[in-house]
């Protein structure tokens, strides 16, 4: 393998599958982590890029007190209205792809030679992602495991979460898609770290 050679890698997987956690063992070998979510928080952030167009779109019931896209209000509103959900990824998908780009081109000129494109919703999107990366990297358990480590790391009821998991990618869409897998369950961190390795390896880190 070339030194030079850059590989673009998305990662993605279902909620409560511990990609988060997959990524920063990424970070820790040296590769960018580019995280699409991050960067989507930061759109409706108070003072975020997509909060104009937002209020413009929606009103001023989804923009909170502080200034802030109001999460739960929006949730509610998609989950009930499939129109809301394309008019909101209109405002967002484009100004995450700015992003994405702005901080690719950083990352690459500081010399970084492979980009973890942390992408929660890779499959779902379509081509849009397949295209702009090199490997798809799948972290993979079961429903229940996905359930049990959200209820346990937020406030959201079990029901909620089973919304947000309908509302994914199935395990075998997302399995179908993959380059590579990495079956996070019933791991301690160390044996999670050895298959990051191993992936790693794939990317010259």
């Amino acid at each position: 393998m070339r030194a030079t050679r850059i590989w673009r890698i998305g990662l993605t997987g279902g909620i409560g599958s511990g990609k988060s956690t997959i990524a920063s063992m990424f970070a820790e070998r040296g590769a960018a982590i580019i995280d699409a979510d991050a960067i989507s928080r930061s759109l409706t952030a108070p003072g975020g890029r997509a909060i104009g167009a937002i209020r413009q779109q929606f009103g001023e019931a989804m923009i909170g007190a502080d200034g802030a896209m109001d999460r739960q209000a929006m949730r509610a509103r998609v989950f009930s209205d499939p129109q809301a959900r394309h008019q909101l990824e209109a405002i967002i998908h484009p100004l995450v792809g700015q992003i994405t780009q702005e901080q690719s081109q950083a990352a690459l000129q500081a010399g970084r030679r492979c980009l973890v494109h942390d992408v929660p919703l890779l499959v779902e999107s379509g081509l849009r992602w397949r295209r702009q990366v090199d490997r798809i990297l799948v972290v993979d358990c079961d429903t229940d495991t996905q359930r049990q480590r959200v209820v346990a790391r937020s406030a959201l009821a079990p029901e909620e979460v089973d919304r947000i998991i309908a509302q994914q990618a199935t395990r075998v869409q997302r399995l179908a898609c993959a380059d590579l897998v990495i079956f996070n369950q019933g791991l301690d961190l160390q044996a999670l770290r050895q298959q990051v390795n191993e992936a790693a390896r794939h990317f010259g880190l």
